[in-house]
C-alpha cells in the first residue's frame, strides 16, 4: 500500500478526540450510498418505462402503416399487398379496415375501435391476438357465414361494458345507410369470442377484432381496406424503409412508421430521464458537502500529527495525497454500498412488479424496473468525480500547514 493511502486508512479507522468528526464521516458514507442508489433506482424505473412501453407499443403495432393520403381507402389492394411483401427489409405484411364504432350491451356502452383482419396475417404484424386470456380467436379464423360475426375486445373495454366471453353485443357504426329519413346509423350484433390484455391501457381500452369481411359489412364497404400494415428486419430504420415502401406502391400514398406516431412520448421519457438525474444528483452534492466538512474538521484535529510528519520530511503534495486520498475512500466506501442497494432493489422491483399504477394514467399496470451497467458506470463516475471536487480545499489547507507554527506550544 502507498504512503499516502496507508495513512489515509490509519486515519479513517482511528479513534476520534471529537466524536463529531465521525459521526460526519458516517454520515458523508450514507449520503452518498443514498444519492447513488437513489440514481440507479430512479434510472432503472426509467429504462424500464422505455423499455416496456416501447416492447409493447411495437408488439401491439405494426413497423410501418400505409395508407390513402386521401383516406378514402385502398381498394383492388391484394396484388399491391403481393407486390409490396417483396419489398426489400419487409418481413410480414397484413391488411386491415379501421372504423370508429359505439359498442354497447344492455345499458352499457362504450366507444372503440374495431379493425378488420385476416388472422392469419395480422398475427405476423402484431401480437394483440396472441394475447388473448380468455377466449379464443379461432372463430376469426373461419371464412364461413355464421349465426353472429365473432369478435375479440380488449380487457378494459370488455369491463367497461360488462361483457364476457360468449356474450352477444350490439355494434354501432357511424357510417350508416341512406333512408329517406336520412343517414341512419347501422348496427349489428357480434358475439364475444376472445378477451386480450396486452397490459397497454390505450389498446386494452379501445380496440376489437373482428374479421375483415364482417368489418367490410359492417362499414358497407365491399372489398376495401384502410391499411396495410408492415413489420421489417430493422425497426430503428422503420422511417427509411417506409419511404421505399411508400415511393413503391405508388402516387397517392403515405407512409407513417412507430417513431414518428410515438415520437413525443419518448422524447417525454429522454427529458425525464435528465432532470431525474439532475435533480437526484443533488443527493451526491449534499454528502460531498458532507466530506468536505469532515476533512476540513480532520485537518484541524491533526494539524500536529502533520507538523510531525512534515517534520520528518514527508512533502506537501504527498500531504494533500493523504486528505485527497481519505476523501476518496468516503466515496469509494459509500458508491459500493450505494452500487449494491441500487442494484439489488431494481432487481427485486423488476423480479416482482410489486409496485401497481394506475393504468389508465401511465398506459402500464405496474412500475417496471430495468437497470443497465452502462447507469452504473456513469452514477459511479460522477459520484468519485465530485466527492474528489470537495476534497480540494481541505488537502489544500492541510499542505500548507507550517510545521514550526504547528509545534511553537507543543
Amino acid at each position: 500500500m502507498r504512503f499516502e493511502l496507508f495513512i489515509a486508512a490509519r486515519y479513517l479507522r482511528a479513534k476520534r478526540r471529537q466524536a463529531v468528526i465521525g459521526v460526519i464521516t458516517a454520515i458523508s458514507v450514507a449520503g452518498v450510498a443514498a444519492g447513488v442508489a437513489s440514481l440507479i433506482i430512479a434510472l432503472a424505473i426509467t429504462n424500464g418505462m422505455r423499455r416496456d412501453l416501447q416492447s409493447r407499443l411495437l408488439g401491439s403495432t405494426a413497423h410501418v402503416d400505409l395508407m390513402r393520403v386521401a383516406g378514402d381507402g385502398i381498394r383492388d389492394w391484394r396484388p399491391l399487398l403481393e407486390r409490396l411483401r417483396q419489398s426489400p427489409h419487409v418481413t410480414a405484411a397484413a391488411p386491415g379496415l379501421y372504423g370508429q364504432v359505439l359498442i354497447s350491451r344492455g345499458p352499457r356502452s362504450g366507444g372503440g375501435l374495431i379493425k378488420g383482419v385476416l388472422p392469419a396475417e395480422e398475427k405476423t404484424v402484431s401480437d394483440l391476438l396472441q394475447s388473448i386470456k380468455k377466449g379464443n380467436a379461432t372463430a376469426l379464423e373461419s371464412s364461413g357465414p355464421m349465426a353472429l360475426p365473432p369478435i375479440v375486445f380488449g380487457s378494459d373495454l370488455a369491463e367497461t361494458i360488462g361483457a364476457g366471453v360468449g356474450d352477444t353485443v350490439m355494434v354501432t357504426s357511424p357510417q350508416g345507410e341512406l333512408t329517406p329519413l336520412g343517414v341512419v346509423p347501422k348496427y349489428q350484433r357480434f358475439q364475444l369470442v376472445g378477451i386480450f390484455h396486452s397490459g397497454f391501457y390505450q389498446y386494452d381500452s379501445s380496440y376489437a377484432f373482428t374479421r375483415l369481411v364482417d368489418a367490410q359489412r359492417l362499414f358497407s364497404e365491399p372489398d376495401l381496406i384502410s391499411v396495410i400494415s408492415f413489420k421489417v428486419d430493422d425497426m430503428y430504420r422503420a422511417k427509411e424503409i417506409g419511404k421505399t415502401i411508400e415511393k413503391a406502391a405508388g402516387q397517392g400514398f403515405q407512409a407513417t412508421n412507430w417513431i414518428d406516431q410515438n415520437r413525443e412520448l419518448f422524447r417525454a421519457l429522454s427529458l425525464e430521464r435528465i432532470v431525474t438525474f439532475i435533480v437526484i444528483a443533488l443527493i451526491v452534492c449534499v454528502a460531498a458537502l458532507n466530506i468536505l466538512i469532515a476533512l476540513t474538521m480532520l485537518v484541524m484535529e491533526k494539524t500536529r500529527d502533520i507538523a510531525v510528519l512534515m517534520s520528518f520530511g514527508v512533502k506537501p503534495e504527498q500531504v494533500r495525497r493523504i486528505f485527497l486520498a481519505q476523501g476518496l475512500l468516503i466515496s469509494l466506501t459509500g458508491t459500493v454500498i450505494g452500487l449494491v442497494l441500487g442494484y439489488s432493489l431494481s432487481w427485486i422491483g423488476g423480479h416482482y412488479h410489486f409496485i401497481q399504477l394506475s393504468a389508465e394514467v401511465y398506459s402500464i399496470d405496474y412500475l417496471p424496473f430495468a437497470p443497465r451497467v452502462l447507469d452504473g458506470v456513469l452514477v459511479a463516475t460522477v459520484s468519485l468525480a465530485v466527492s474528489l471536487l470537495a476534497t480540494l480545499y481541505p488537502s489544500g489547507s492541510a499542505a500548507k500547514i507550517l510545521p514550526a507554527e504547528a509545534l511553537r506550544y507543543e
